[in-house]
């Protein structure tokens, strides 16, 4: 258990670092590519990026399905997610990008940690301690700094614009969340091309211009890494960590933005940045330091993911699934029931919340 909690920490940084390069990256691109095609190239480059990493998932399991299929219960949430953080929350970020420096907007990127946090608690009934609920607050504390227009009683439009885009993501990490335990390159696949489609067919109903050779090139490897790789990363990371811790480590995507627009922009820091950094660097150790550990228990509980036999939960033996090169395999398997203490985060055996089972430790 604490392997594969170090696996999905180090998952969740790499998205990070991976995103957080999109900002300044997409900057660069926004003044000659219209937001709504730059956002069509980001996601069609992200189902590229998937398709691509199939056909080598292929080849090393040598045919044999290593992760569990979509199936037609698992809609609901895919479509509200493609909707959601696909279609929506990418063409408000550019739009505000617009009128926004690079280095701000990254760091502004923060707000979706807070948001997935919050619709994770609020909605999905996700188990936040006080730990957690500081983060957040110092986080949107953060946030507020960073919108705020000099010395005027006002909020710049653009920077509101990427607090919504960060809303909406939240919104989808959500609904992805739900169908996490699934093969992560089907679903941004279909985020992917269906996103990018979809924001495609807007640019021509709009009579947007289309870049250069060069620039949708640049636009669909942006996309390739900065959102296909980096959000199956996230997804592997929620399965052990659940939907708000994963996105606080993620949150330190806007960090690595920022420093990238400083150096490779060469914007100049104002003072609203140096206020909001040591909140937001505070709230995210806070989220990545919390201990959450009391005793549980399990339901009886039937579904289908990868999983391997090395912890308390998967002690069951299938002759008719071999086990796979690294030893995982993917089947429909029973939980019985189970009672047990052990350091644990939400992951896809731990979805329970305060109601159920208070906290002992933070």
């Amino acid at each position: 258990m604490k392997n594969n909690k170090t696996i999905a920490i180090f998952q969740a940084l790499l998205a990070a670092i991976l995103f957080g390069a999109s900002a300044p990256l997409s900057k660069l691109l926004v003044g000659e590519v219209d937001p709504v095609a730059l956002a069509s190239l980001l996601y069609l480059g992200s189902g590229i990026g998937a398709l691509l990493l199939m056909g080598l998932q292929r080849v090393k399991y040598q045919g044999q399905a290593p992760e569990a299929r979509l199936s037609f219960q698992d809609l609901p949430w895919l479509l509200g997610a493609v909707a959601f953080g696909g279609i929506i929350a990418p063409i408000v970020l550019l739009v505000g990008l617009q009128t926004t420096p690079a280095s701000t907007a990254s760091l502004l990127l923060n707000f979706e940690s807070v948001a997935t946090a919050l619709i994770a608690g609020l909605l999905f009934r996700e188990a936040i301690g006080r730990r957690i609920s500081i983060a957040i607050l110092l986080i949107t504390t953060a946030s507020i700094i960073l919108t705020w227009v000099g010395k005027a009683w006002g909020f710049s439009l653009g920077a509101v614009l990427i607090l919504l885009a960060g809303i909406l993501w939240g919104v989808d990490n959500n609904f992805t969340r739900q169908i996490s335990a699934k093969d992560p390159l089907m679903i941004i696949l279909i985020k992917g091309f269906g996103a990018g489609t979809f924001s495609l067919l807007m640019a021509f109903v709009l009579g947007r211009s289309f870049p250069s050779f060069a620039a949708i090139t640049a636009g669909l490897l942006i996309g390739i890494l900065s959102y296909g790789l980096s959000i199956q990363l996230v997804i592997l990371s929620m399965r052990q960590l659940g939907s708000a811790r994963a996105y606080a480590l993620f949150a330190a995507a806007p960090f690595v933005g920022m420093i990238i627009s400083l150096f490779l922009l060469r914007e100049n820091p104002d003072l609203r940045i140096w206020l909001s950094l040591p909140l937001l660097l505070f709230g995210a150790w806070l989220m990545l330091s919390e201990d959450h550990t009391h005793l549980h228990q399990h339901e009886p509980l039937e579904h289908y993911h990868k999983h391997t036999h090395d912890d308390d939960h998967h002690q069951h033996t299938n002759p008719s699934f071999p086990p796979l090169v690294d030893g995982t395999h993917a089947h429909l398997h029973k939980h019985q029931a189970l009672v047990h203490n052990h350091p644990h985060t939400p992951d896809l055996h731990h979805r329970h919340t305060h109601e159920q089972n208070e906290v002992s430790a933070e």
